[in-house]
């Protein structure tokens, strides 16, 4: 049975207090939400670009929808985003489908590729190729991993997700005519080079997809934003959606989402009080990196705001 409820600031009181009750225990108490970074964060051995991430074409982004679960836990083997002319759908592979932390391996490729085109055109460097050598502790490091085995185990168990995940893409009307279409790997490729006695990756080569590729390399401005290196810290995958979704959508100013479009477009299979719960929690907590969110009365419900903090 669904519960009217009446609009205004009561109507907004009323349901963060159902939220409440209806919470996990573990929703009700939020912890920090960024981990510690790791003892070798700060050394300097190893130089990386800002954060950045791609769009995929004409404002049809990897940023504002989920082309990946958000848990580890989170079962599903397809997502579905029904956008206006727009139709996204994201296939897991036989090791399952990629998740919101695999995909920081995705954001090192961008950056990486986007350093290379800055230097090219600027006559500095090589055109870059579209493929990225990489060795597991460079990996780590950008992700801002440990090296503790259990770390090098997660980049064999992202490599294989990753590179079994696509997206499909199908424009109707007008979109057809300015949007790419069809379907697209996170990775085209992963070559394991070089393992270590104790079988941890030393060395690998990734394939850069053509629409990654072609983002960076083929646009008069690259199609990236840059990202705060903290979000690399950030635990929950709920949290990295939001501020991903804060950081395309809201940008250096603000933006509103409905708490039921924002459960859509991250691909949860909370159930929607579940959901909301969590999402109060991250709005309690309020320490995303850039980012302050705030829980508004709309229309139709509770609403998120999130506003670039000053």
């Amino acid at each position: 049975m669904t519960t009217a409820y009446p609009t205004g600031s009561i109507g907004a009181t009323l349901r963060r207090l159902k939220g409440t009750l209806d919470a996990p225990s573990s929703a009700m108490t939020p912890g920090p939400i960024l981990r510690p970074a790791p003892a070798n964060d700060n050394q300097p051995d190893f130089f990386v670009p800002s954060l950045c991430d791609i769009a995929l074409k004409d404002g049809i982004g990897l940023m504002d929808i989920a082309c990946f679960r958000l848990g580890s836990k989170a079962t599903q083997s397809l997502i579905r985003h029904d956008l206006p002319g727009v139709t996204v759908e994201v296939a897991g592979g036989v090791h399952g489908m990629a998740t919101i932390h695999d995909y920081d391996i995705v954001l090192m490729m961008i950056s990486q590729l986007t350093q290379a085109m800055t230097l090219w055109r600027a006559g500095r460097g090589p055109r870059p190729p579209m493929r990225l050598r990489l060795h597991g502790a460079d990996i780590l490091k950008f992700c801002r991993r440990g090296r503790g085995g259990r770390d090098y185990h997660l980049i064999d168990g992202a490599l294989q997700r990753l590179a079994g995940t696509f997206i499909r893409i199908e424009a109707r009307g007008v979109a057809a005519h300015r949007r790419r279409t069809g379907y697209f790997s996170l990775i085209s490729e992963a070559e394991v080079l070089s393992r270590a006695d104790n079988n941890r990756i030393e060395q690998v080569e990734l394939g850069i997809p053509n629409w990654l590729y072609s983002g960076v390399m083929d646009a008069q401005t690259p199609e990236v934003l840059t990202l705060n290196p903290d979000y690399l810290l950030i635990k929950g995958g709920l949290a990295r959606f939001v501020y991903r979704l804060a950081r395309k959508a809201a940008g250096d100013g603000q933006a509103d989402y409905g708490f039921d479009l924002v459960r859509g477009r991250s691909g949860s299979l909370r159930r929607a009080a579940a959901f909301d719960a969590d999402l109060r929690a991250l709005i309690a907590a309020n320490d995303l990196p850039d980012y302050a969110l705030t829980e508004i009365d709309g229309a139709s419900g509770s609403v998120l705001r999130m506003r670039r903090r000053t």
